[in-house]
């Protein structure tokens, strides 16, 4: 009697043996003859398992050890539109799917429809340490009756539903795989790296859901997002939700001219730098040219003197005299108004701190003085802080009402993400301003432009038809009762 195949979970992969009749599973399988069985990879299972059914084949599931859960919510709230359409157009798409929405529009919340909609075991990723503990205090409080977990930051936990940070997550991946049905990645954008990409691709997770404000990734990485996670489902920019979800807003571009010695100098330099971009055939508008400039820098003097020209152009550029001069008096005119200042270094940062007597945030701040800044700022305590990148992604900041942009980066994530700090819709219904001050006739004029056009993502086609409406309380959407059928421990029908 030929005995049933089986399917397998081995360290990121899947075996199946013995080879089953039909063809439905040759597309997915790759013979190992080290231990003289098909392997197929571990992201392949769930159209594995889809094709062999489809067929009539009979076998045996040994690979999945997902756990059904039973998620009944303590924090429950009345859902905005944007995320009941999210989350229709994630199922639509199978399940599968990465959601674009920007900072403060509620994506742990979606995140938490999406474990609800799918209830089994559920892994979640995330970039940082305080963003990992954000998770757990938000799902601990979702979901009391249910035991969360964290992986990263001195902890290894095992729990069904579990909080990983990218870093501990891919470490783990091989034993991590076949554990959780459903695969969160929150700033998604971090998964395609060649370090990170194992955590998706040593899963067999059918259910995949990847949140970002800012999927685009300067490598061009993010078209592996739809192989990993699934296509881009839906897509909202913050100009969409103002009003609705998040706060309105306005963004006040203010233009500062150079001193006439900052001027004079700027120029000299722009044009010792560009002489020898001429000279050498480069062009500094991608990241390749960026890259061959830096390379040809280190190869001789003339290159070296360019870079060198180059950073201390930039130098100016970004902190002008006269940039702190409008700083004054937009701290003079919204005062008491909490109000955020961005630098693009922190040398700037520790300038303005210590001109202007404000509280600062850089990497260099040591984590119990950042909470305690922090605390201080939500309290009212602080009506002013001044940050570099450190609050970029992944910290909790208190609300505030004003971001003033003295200097920054090209990237349209960090744009959006220093504007997601103004847009959380508080009770006064105020309109939040960011203010983006910017040296007049310098690049800084084609950098501002730059991060102000973001791409927008293409959506996969048809996905964003509204499905029916939800019953979150019974934890299901229409179709859920089908997907539970279909995966249900991983057993066949």
């Amino acid at each position: 009697m030929a005995r049933t195949p089986t399917l397998k979970f081995d360290r990121g992969t899947l075996i199946l043996h013995p080879p089953p009749r039909g063809k439905a599973w040759v597309d997915f399988a790759i013979w190992d003859d080290r231990i003289e069985r098909f392997r197929v990879p571990a992201n392949q299972y769930r159209p594995l398992v889809e094709a062999l059914r489809a067929e009539g084949i009979s076998f045996e599931d040994q690979s999945s050890k997902f756990e059904p859960l039973q998620l009944q919510p303590q924090l429950a709230m009345e859902p905005y539109r944007h995320q009941q359409e999210a989350l229709s157009a994630w199922v639509k798409s199978g399940w599968r799917g990465v959601v674009v929405l920007p900072t403060a529009a509620g994506k742990t919340y979606l995140a938490q429809m999406a474990m609800q909609a799918t209830p089994r075991s559920t892994l979640i990723t995330v970039p940082t340490l305080d963003l990992m503990h954000q998770w757990y205090a938000h799902l601990e409080a979702a979901f009391p009756d249910v035991e969360v977990g964290l992986l990263g930051g001195g902890s290894r936990d095992r729990s069904p539903i579990l909080v990983a940070t990218y870093d501990s997550a891919a470490i783990h991946a091989e034993t991590l795989g076949n554990q959780y049905a459903l695969l969160i990645c929150d700033e998604c954008h971090h998964l395609p790296s060649d370090f990170n990409r194992v955590i998706a691709e040593f899963s067999i997770a059918p259910y995949r859901l990847g949140l970002t404000a800012t999927p685009d990734r300067a490598d061009g990485r993010h078209e592996d997002l739809t192989q990993l996670l699934g296509p881009v489902v839906y897509h909202k920019t913050a100009e969409e939700l103002s009003g609705q979800a998040l706060a309105p807003y306005q963004i006040i571009q203010i233009k500062v001219k150079l001193s006439e010695t900052e001027r004079d100098r700027y120029d000299f330099l722009i044009q010792r730098r560009n002489r020898f971009l001429q000279e050498n055939n480069l062009w500094l508008g991608t990241t390749q040219g960026w890259q061959r400039f830096v390379a040809a820098s280190a190869r001789s003097q003339a290159g070296r003197r360019a870079m060198l020209a180059h950073r201390e152009a930039k130098a100016i550029a970004l902190g002008t005299d006269g940039k702190l001069k409008i700083l004054q008096d937009l701290l003079a005119q919204h005062y008491p108004e909490r109000t955020l200042i961005f630098t693009n270094d922190n040398a700037t940062v520790y300038r303005i701190s210590q001109d202007f007597l404000i509280p600062s945030i850089t990497h260099q701040t040591p984590v119990k003085e950042r909470h305690d800044v922090l605390q201080k700022f939500r309290s009212g305590e602080y009506k002013t802080l001044v940050v570099s990148h450190v609050l970029n992604e992944g910290v909790d900041v208190p609300e505030a009402r004003v971001a003033i942009l003295l200097s920054g980066s090209g990237s349209t994530r960090e744009y959006i993400q220093r504007l997601g700090r103004v847009l959380r819709k508080g009770t006064g219904e105020k309109l939040a301003l960011l203010y983006e001050v910017i040296a007049e006739e310098t690049t800084e004029e084609n950098v501002s432009r730059r991060r102000r056009q973001p791409t927008k993502p293409k959506v996969a086609p048809n996905q964003l038809e509204l499905a029916p409406v939800y019953d979150i309380a019974a934890h299901r959407a229409p179709k859920a009762a089908e997907a539970e059928a279909d995966w249900q421990m991983g057993e066949e029908e």
